[in-house]
């Protein structure tokens, strides 16, 4: 009898742009790892300054590595210092035979010339920032950075935002592109759990103004429990703040961070930018209550499951920490709405939706 064999298929490949610097680094290696179970090899391209050998590692177990030492969007003072960034993706994704290319900067894409299909992420750019944090449009030295992603989202097959609240700010920074696909942020978290000890945790790259350390600090001072902030406070950019009544706890490994969630009784965000916010869903996955800033991407990714107090307002702040500090009936039943309501967001679920993107409309499969 004539046996048929099937017909290998070669796995798709996605060359994906990374950073070591926010949260990028974290949500590309989940993303990898993820992409991996659902028959997706990864190759990531990093840019901007290159992490440790440790970190390196740890990406290496999860995708192939290249360090382009190309730098990032907001880190050069003109579009000038980029212009070795699309070369530098074009050149590898041919290398690598990419299916497609994932920018996880829309610039990043401007002037892309490539076969592979383009898919833009939207995590965050100056003009969003500069729209939430100082209310306003960038002034015009960062006008160079605006015009160089709009090239860059029209450029793209697809474009993705990690909330609503971030399509939609997205879409009124850049009227130009058309559609942003929305695929909510996931955490992959090792099992455990911590005692439940009396303080406050917080988790942030505190340099940046759009995490506002200065409210933060100012709600520590009026808090029944200390505040611990982990962190780095002084940026690459030169940018810079100082804890005087939170305590700050500096850079810290990503592990010892998880620690000190599964350890906090309440977690607290302070942000007026946040595009999803990876820190919040990692304390609630963690088992912390949340108390967050009335922003529009929290009430939407949180609901009911958190206490709110309007940004920028110390004292309402405070009050809610002390609320949950007071009572641990209301703790444990907050805790236990924000655990439950984070895993919706699953590495799964997220894997599945961007694999879902990457196809071309024709050829498109259900998330």
């Amino acid at each position: 009898m004539l046996r048929m064999t099937p017909p290998t298929t070669t796995p798709l490949r996605v060359l994906m742009s990374v950073d070591a610097v926010g949260g990028v680094w974290r949500y590309a290696l989940d993303l990898a790892r993820a992409l991996r179970e659902e028959g997706v090899e990864t190759v990531l391209a990093g840019f901007g300054p290159e992490p440790d050998k440790e970190r390196c590692r740890k990406a290496e177990a999860v995708a192939e590595l290249h360090w382009t030492g190309a730098p990032l969007d907001w880190m050069v003072p003109d579009a000038a210092a980029l212009t070795r960034v699309p070369g530098e993706l074009a050149d590898l994704a041919a290398r690598c035979g990419a299916d497609v290319v994932q920018v996880n900067a829309p610039s990043q894409a401007a002037g892309l010339e490539t076969d592979a299909r383009v898919v833009a992420v939207c995590h965050s750019c100056v003009a969003t920032w500069f729209r939430a944090v100082r209310r306003d449009d960038p002034p015009a030295p960062w006008h160079w950075q605006r015009a160089l992603n709009a090239r860059g989202l029209a450029r793209a097959d697809r474009i993705v935002a990690p909330s609503a609240a971030h399509a939609a700010l997205t879409r009124a920074c850049y009227p130009g592109p058309g559609d942003v696909d929305v695929v909510p942020n996931a955490v992959a978290l090792p099992p455990g759990a911590g005692e439940r000890r009396p303080f406050v945790h917080a988790a942030a790259r505190w340099w940046d103004a759009g995490k506002d350390a200065t409210t933060l600090d100012a709600a520590a001072a009026l808090a029944d429990w200390p505040v611990l902030a982990s962190g780095a406070t002084e940026g690459p950019d030169g940018s810079a703040t100082r804890f005087r009544h939170a305590k700050g706890l500096g850079p810290r490994p990503h592990a010892e961070v998880i620690g000190a969630a599964r350890q906090a009784g309440v977690f607290v965000s302070t942000s007026v930018y946040e595009p999803f916010g990876l820190a919040a869903l990692e304390a609630a996955a963690s088992g912390a209550a949340l108390v967050l800033s009335d922003i529009p991407t929290y009430r939407e990714i949180w609901g009911e499951a958190a206490l709110y107090a309007p940004p920028r307002e110390a004292g309402a702040f405070a009050h809610a920490l002390n609320l949950l500090a007071a009572d641990a009936g209301f703790r444990r039943d907050m805790a236990r709405a924000a655990t439950d309501r984070a895993a919706r967001f699953t590495p799964r679920a997220q894997a599945r939706a961007m694999r879902a993107l990457y196809a071309p409309a024709s050829e498109e499969v259900p998330a």
